[in-house]
């Protein structure tokens, strides 16, 4: 098993566990593809839920850039919404898990086509 293989598995357990979802397999695989080597490094792989420069990277970067949405105050109530979905006390947000839940959120799934 490769080490993007492991760290899915992980991801997909972590939806399980922390947020009472069962992934969809495929779009959690590209999701965590689109994120390149950010997956591979300690600091990059966890997002940041309560520093504001991680949030607006997370929404520059993915929610403007990727999936393709308008800047606007509902882009800040879904990142705040899948903040309360993954629990704000828990420390280890990964990246991945992150994205795949704001994909889900916005309804942007079509972006992994």
């Amino acid at each position: 098993m490769s080490a993007k293989d492991k760290l899915i598995v992980k991801y997909a357990a972590d939806l399980k566990e922390k947020c009472g979802i069962t992934p969809d397999m495929d779009l959690l695989v590209k999701v965590t593809t689109g994120c390149g080597p950010s997956i591979y490094n300690p600091d990059s792989s966890i997002i940041a839920g309560t520093q504001q420069s991680e949030i607006a990277t997370v929404k520059n970067n993915f929610l403007i850039k990727k999936l393709g949405l308008s800047d606007g105050p509902e882009l800040q109530k879904g990142i705040d919404a899948v903040l309360e979905q993954y629990g704000k006390s828990n420390k280890n947000k990964y990246r991945a898990v992150f994205y795949y839940l704001l994909a889900l959120h916005f309804g942007k799934e079509s972006a992994y086509n």
